[in-house]
């Protein structure tokens, strides 16, 4: 059980160096971009900094930090939800998002490869282990 446990680091260690080293998002800082890739993917629909909290696993201040700095570069806009005023809510700017989409198909291709290199099965098991930890609230 031991030998695995070593395994597993050495593979983690591996891991981290390869992400350290080819970063997903160039053009954009890593949280920026994944505030955008979620409002990406609601399809038009507005996000509560909760919801993007939730969905990112980020701290609610840098997810306000991040928020704030994508909207001085003119990425996304604050607006007002339906129901409570209270509860922030941001979207897309269609110009930011063309920005974001940039930066989305370069990290497709990252994506595309590693899936050549480990075949469909493969990509699905790391998506639902990796899912699986994420979901488990544990932190490293």
């Amino acid at each position: 059980m031991e030998e695995q446990f070593l395994a597993l680091i050495q593979a983690w260690v591996q891991l981290s160096g390869m992400l350290k080293n080819s970063r997903f998002t160039k053009e954009l800082p890593y949280n920026e971009a994944i505030v955008m890739l979620q409002l990406y993917q609601s399809r038009d629909s507005a996000l509560s900094i909760k919801e993007i909290t939730a969905s990112t696993h980020m701290l609610k201040s840098q997810v306000n930090r991040t928020i704030n700095s994508l909207e001085e570069k003119g990425l996304l806009e604050r607006c007002e939800g339906e129901g409570d005023r209270r509860v922030g809510y941001v979207r897309p700017i269609k110009e930011g998002l063309s920005v974001f989409l940039q930066v989305h198909a370069s990290s497709m291709e990252i994506a595309k490869n590693i899936s050549s290199i480990i075949g469909p099965e493969d990509t699905d098991h790391f998506i639902r282990i990796v899912n699986k930890l994420a979901q488990s609230g544990y932190h490293l």
